[in-house]
């Protein structure tokens, strides 16, 4: 399992048009079988991580009605 961190990483400096955009492109990265986990969830699938982080605010918007991660927003340990 991966990390959601690493997923807000790899989308620092990137915007995506959509969310299906980042589910693409997450397991583009991390493989289509590779489950998440973040301090409050576990064996989420890369549809199911988008799904997370945008509702724990951590993503921003971005130019295009784009959005970017929101690094300020990711937790520190």
């Amino acid at each position: 399992m991966t990390h959601g961190h690493e997923v807000l990483h790899m989308m620092d400096g990137k915007t995506f048009a959509t969310k299906e955009s980042l589910v693409e492109a997450i397991i583009s990265r991390f493989g289509a079988d590779e489950r998440f986990y973040t301090c409050h969830a576990e064996d989420l699938t890369a549809a199911e991580l988008v799904d997370f982080l945008e509702s724990h605010g951590k993503f921003m918007p971005a130019e295009d009605n784009a959005f970017t991660a929101d690094m300020s927003k990711m937790c520190n340990h």
